[in-house]
């Protein structure tokens, strides 16, 4: 006799099955293009040298008027030229355009500070350390394993270099530079935390415990392609038997079988760390990040947040005030100052400038006071003695209610230039440049320039990780995308886990039930 529980369980075992099998159909691209893009963002030092034409991408992704941080800003030559810098590369302009060479692949050449010193070395940091122009480019030993360069300075005869991390220091009168570290001193309000979305990262990347870690997650980046194939396949199979030849049938079918064996297992052993990186991928993009953008969380132990340099990962950028004799550090915790050359604890300036969690882009000295802070928040004429923050388009005061929602502004900025007439540009991530001002224009993007500057494939990979690759189909809804997969992920992921264990456990049961009738 049917035991009336049974039908329930068929039911809800249908359901299941139901949720996992048209989710995972309709999401497959997605989580296909998420996993194969997310195993070469975890290795960008290999894949630097791979390029992509940009005719192969939509075209929101070819450059427009110096669009998509083509300029981060210029350096001014003694005789009144510019070095241009940025996602271009370095380039020389007066009224044309010359390039300078510079190591292989698009992502090599990124250019995040340059600097003409008093005694005319041009040094220049990139992603992947410092280069002195010398007849060519030549790499520089800054003798730290983190070479992601965001500032550098000149401080009378020293040249001062700013990682992600460490804060360095050479002679700019010897020959070859040897750099030794700054030992920058702890924040007057570090409560030796980090902030979440640091900690959510390295956790989706797997960088949280290394190699090892992202090792781990590539092979969660290979298990989300192999489950996703194989249910494609399970899907299509009976269609395919009934379109081929009786001799491919069996082959066929003993495919479908290893797949499905393999599908089911990888899916029930491999389910919570699948999970763990499903949900830590939505949080890493708006509107999930939006929640934790400002919140700080204790260290992770013997992980690598829990690192004894208070500013691992933090540094984003650095400038010396010689009014006041101040240096002034840009953080991912705000913006800080030392007055006695880094002998004390640093100071936080109590009133902050809007600065978006994708980092800061624009820092310089006002002659008119203050400084200028730029960011995907807007840029901004900020005055932190007097408390004093002003929008540099509207020129209007920002408020503290203006200040919060989005981690994004009405203008992106990617890059800032003043011209040595004063002529200034902001450079918008998705429209290019603006003229502050008096109408006029900045020089047309030469074709030598597009020809020369393909998108990495590591960029590549990350457009497509975020979702913004669908922007051009989609608009500004393309924000929906990773929050979407991430749910559909999240119900085809446990759907698929009940709709094994169901028939599992009565796979078990029945066992039981045979081994008791005999025993």
């Amino acid at each position: 006799m049917t035991s009336p529980i049974q039908p329930k369980k068929n039911r809800l075992l249908k359901w299941f099955k139901k949720y996992h099998k048209w989710p995972g159909l309709i999401f497959a691209l997605f989580i296909l293009l998420f996993a194969v893009s997310g195993i070469i963002l975890n290795h960008r030092g290999i894949f630097s040298s791979v390029d992509v034409s940009r005719k192969c991408l939509p075209g929101n992704y070819k450059y427009n008027n110096w669009n998509m941080a083509a300029v981060k800003s210029a350096v001014k030559l003694p005789d009144d030229s510019l070095l241009v810098f940025g996602n271009i590369g370095i380039w020389k302009t007066d009224r044309s355009f010359t390039s300078f060479s510079f190591p292989e692949g698009i992502d090599n050449r990124k250019i995040y500070s340059l600097l003409q010193t008093q005694n005319h070395r041009l040094i220049a940091g990139t992603l992947f350390g410092l280069f002195e122009y010398n007849n060519g480019w030549k790499k520089l030993n800054i003798s730290v394993k983190e070479e992601r360069i965001v500032k550098i300075i000149e401080k009378k005869d020293s040249l001062l270099v700013m990682t992600r991390s460490y804060l360095l220091i050479a002679n700019l009168n010897d020959k070859s530079l040897k750099f030794s570290i700054i030992n920058v001193p702890a924040a007057e309000d570090s409560g030796n935390k980090v902030g979440l979305f640091r900690t959510i990262w390295v956790i989706h990347s797997g960088e949280i415990y290394g190699i090892a870690g992202k090792l781990l997650i590539d092979l969660v980046g290979l298990i989300f392609i192999f489950i996703t194939l194989s249910g494609i396949f399970y899907w299509l199979a009976p269609h395919l038997l009934k379109r081929v030849k009786e001799s491919s049938k069996s082959r066929i079918k003993k495919v479908n079988r290893f797949s499905l064996k393999w599908h089911n297992r990888l899916g029930y052993w491999t389910v919570l760390v699948l999970l763990l990186t499903t949900i830590t991928g939505m949080f890493l993009r708006p509107p999930l990040l939006i929640s934790i953008a400002n919140t700080e969380v204790s260290k992770i132990k013997y992980s690598k947040l829990d690192d004894p340099n208070t500013w691992d990962d933090k540094f984003r950028d650095l400038m010396y005030d010689e009014v006041l004799k101040r240096y002034v550090v840009a953080t991912s915790d705000g913006i800080y100052f030392s007055d006695d050359e880094f002998g004390s604890l640093l100071r936080k300036y109590s009133v902050q400038p809007p600065v978006s969690v994708m980092g800061i882009n624009v820092f310089e000295k006002m002659v008119t006071g203050g400084y200028l802070v730029g960011s995907f928040s807007g840029i901004y004429q900020w005055i932190p003695d007097e408390g004093i923050i002003i929008d540099y388009f509207t020129k209007l005061p920002l408020t503290e209610a203006s200040q919060g929602g989005s981690p994004f502004g009405a203008l992106s900025v990617s890059g800032f230039i003043r011209k040595p007439d004063g002529t200034q540009f902001v450079f918008e991530y998705g429209g290019g440049a603006i003229r502050l001002g008096e109408s006029g224009n900045f020089p047309q993007l030469p074709v030598e320039i597009i020809k020369k500057s393909p998108i990495s494939l590591w960029n590549t990979s990350q457009e497509i990780h975020t979702g913004r690759i669908w922007e051009f189909l989609l608009g500004p809804f393309y924000i929906l995308i990773v929050p979407l997969t991430g749910l559909a992920s999240v119900l085809i992921l446990v759907t698929g886990f009940f709709a094994w264990l169901i028939p599992y456990r009565r796979k078990i049961k029945k066992q039981e039930s045979i081994i008791l009738k005999t025993g």
